[in-house]
């Protein structure tokens, strides 16, 4: 392990956690990632392996059979996940963000049935809050869920569900839709959303009455997991099924569960980060021009310089917001600040690394070609780079807010 990217004041057992995670990292993913990519194929024994360690358990209770950890060792462990292959990475991350609002804002009834078979990975979260037309906007959405009006107190929700993370692969899929029961006229979009825990069958086609998950996504990078839609027609879901007990309280809690899932995209930023320079620093000491290695000329040092420097502050910003959510505090500033930077210096790492590899780099036997298709999706995921500067502006507004 290298000197960058290290954590001050981990307990004993955090540290056993991250070691045993890099450990299957360098053995289980990276000798097989870059094969598993390129014929975009699910990592199963991959996640089995996850299993067997415990981390689809790791920040569930452990009244209901997981580790118990904080936010931080997960950003931990999903900053080494995403070093050796950043789609693994997306295979928990949605999973924990369902676990982590069921913790959170489930009934009793729905922590009870819910999260024990969570931790050991029988049943696999995902969730869904985007639609085709409405990009980051929200409040836009226009799936819906009324009543049923055969007395049973069901709802059947319509509409249709974009960018779906682990959609063909999870049992579990909290949907956000909009549900106007009992709120007057004028009533603020937000305030009228619903988070729905609606079960399924894994796979695709229609995988229970009146839900059909259509297929893969096919996309430029972040292969092997699979992105879907999800289509909605008069689909029947229970009223206990109804995330908390309650209508209207759904943006609310998609908003909570997306600020650890914000903490979870700056961590894959840096992981990816740190192998993009781990391969442009062994490259570099390898590659010989001008009768000496490339790690000799002083714009490849200044490169790497750059480089290591924006690993070390992202890192650090991940770091800080998620020891803020895990104490108890407020973290869409610093979780907003944390996804923001460390996408944007992820592209730029990964793209400093390309150019050091200089041809080889758009060789597909090399594993910064993948990288580089790979870190697109992080300035993207969990909302864009602009969509943070905005909830990072508006906080620093309300901190600063000069008198009179």
């Amino acid at each position: 392990m290298g000197r960058l990217a290290q954590t001050e004041g981990l307990t004993e057992i955090q540290r056993e956690i991250v070691s045993t995670v890099r450990s299957f990292v360098d053995k289980e993913i990276l000798p097989v990632a870059t094969e598993l990519e390129h014929k975009d194929e699910y990592p199963a024994q991959i996640v089995e392996g996850l299993k067997e360690l415990g981390l689809f358990g790791l920040m569930i209770p452990e009244e209901y059979g997981g580790l118990g950890e904080s936010l931080l060792t997960y950003a931990l462990c999903v900053e080494e996940i995403a070093r050796g292959w950043m789609s693994v990475s997306g295979i928990i991350n949605t999973h924990f963000i369902v676990a982590y609002m069921l913790k959170q804002h489930g009934t009793q009834e729905q922590k009870d049935h819910f999260l024990p078979r969570m931790a050991t990975g029988e049943i696999r979260g995902a969730f869904s809050m985007s639609e085709p037309g409405l990009g980051s906007d929200v409040s836009a959405i226009t799936s819906k869920g009324v009543r049923a009006d055969d007395g049973s107190g069901d709802f059947l929700l319509t509409g249709q569900k974009m960018w779906l993370t682990n959609g063909g692969s999870s049992t579990l899929v909290a949907v956000l839709c909009r549900t106007d029961e009992g709120h007057p006229e004028g009533t603020p979009p937000h305030k009228s959303m619903t988070t729905f825990l609606v079960e399924k069958e894994p796979g695709f086609g229609q995988v229970k009455p009146g839900l059909t998950i259509p297929g893969k996504i096919e996309k430029m990078g972040y292969k092997g997991v699979d992105t879907t839609e999800l289509v909605m027609d008069d689909l029947r879901v229970p009223a206990d099924r109804v995330l908390g007990g309650h209508t209207g309280r759904g943006f609310y809690h998609m908003m909570d569960g997306v600020e650890v899932g914000r903490v979870n995209v700056a961590a894959r930023g840096c992981g990816v980060a740190q192998r993009a320079f781990e391969l442009g620093i062994d490259y570099a000491q390898q590659r010989h021009t001008f009768g000496k290695p490339i790690a000799g000329h002083q714009a490849i040092q200044f490169k790497l310089a750059e480089m290591a420097t924006k690993v070390e502050a992202a890192h650090a910003l991940m770091v800080g917001a998620a020891r803020k959510k895990d104490s108890g505090q407020r973290n869409d500033l610093e979780a907003g600040m944390a996804k923001y930077l460390a996408s944007e210096y992820c592209k730029e790492v990964v793209e400093d690394a390309f150019r050091i590899h200089g041809g080889y780099g758009f060789s597909k036997e090399y594993e910064i070609e993948r990288l580089y298709r790979e870190a697109p999706m992080l300035l993207i995921g969990e909302g864009t780079a602009e969509i943070q500067k905005m909830i990072v502006g508006r906080r620093l507004l309300e901190e600063y807010r000069t008198q009179g």
